[in-house]
């Protein structure tokens, strides 16, 4: 019960300071507007008040970093709000990549066993896991194709419906639309993948449809220009789902390099 009555209450503001630091912490924030700007202080807020952050091991974190994690994690709810929060309670943060363990019976009924090394993980009905090493990666090269905070976010947007197929909630007619879009593009990419041809994003979104949103999304905050010229349908989607991406004024990172 207090725990309810707690999160019922209007979070606190974040202080001015703590927020501008924050803004030199991460880029993305700082390409944002005036207006845009207030209302993800608005949701770091409520993130931060909603959600316990947990750090794994020796890592400690301070109310800088934990503005940080929550500015990173809000940053894909610009458009969507507040109800993107919904469904868990935690964030899990480890000090650098972290190991779990996997189990899978085949078709023939055999049982494997095994480890995967993560930077990320969003668990379906539980809490949101990063590596802090990873993180702080992503702000030190904000264009480069990668951002795990809003990868992980796009999971737990995507399952608000019920499903984790790479579509989030949205109206009938513009979910028909989406889901025949991202479709036929993860379809070329799994074409490429398998004929050894070098693709535009990171192959790992060939992994699976819920995976290709999520490195898509990555690509629409770190990369839009790239995204865009590579995948422009799915670049409008992502476009008018997230809002325009902070660097979208900005030419391909692999142009900068």
């Amino acid at each position: 019960m207090l725990e309810w009555l707690r999160r019922l209450r209007r979070p606190d503001p974040i202080d001015p300071q703590l927020w501008r630091g924050t803004r030199d912490a991460v880029p993305w924030l700082n390409a944002l507007d005036a207006e845009r700007d207030t209302r993800l202080r608005e949701l770091a807020a409520r993130f931060l008040h909603e959600k316990t952050i947990s750090p794994i091991g020796e890592l400690s974190l301070d109310g800088q970093q934990r503005c940080t994690l929550a500015a990173l994690c809000c940053l894909p709810l610009l458009e969507f709000g507040a109800e993107g929060l919904h469904g868990w309670s935690q964030l899990i943060v480890y000090p650098e990549a972290f190991r779990v363990q996997r189990s899978h019976i085949d078709a023939a009924g055999v049982l494997h066993e095994g480890h995967d090394e993560l930077i990320g993980e969003a668990w379906e009905s539980g809490p949101l896991v990063l590596s802090w090493a990873d993180v702080v990666a992503d702000c030190e090269s904000p264009r480069a194709g990668f951002c795990v905070a809003a990868h992980e976010i796009a999971h737990k947007l995507d399952v608000l419906d019920g499903a984790l197929d790479g579509t989030p909630p949205l109206p009938r007619p513009w979910q028909r639309e989406w889901a025949r879009d991202f479709q036929r593009a993860y379809d070329q990419l799994v074409a490429e993948v398998e004929a050894g041809r070098e693709t535009a994003i990171d192959d790992y979104a060939a992994e699976a449809p819920e995976e290709f949103f999520a490195v898509a999304t990555e690509y629409h905050f770190s990369d839009p220009a790239l995204l865009r010229e590579a995948m422009p349908q799915v670049a409008a989607h992502l476009e008018r789902f997230y809002g325009r991406s902070p660097f979208q004024e900005l030419g391909s990172a692999k142009e900068a390099r």
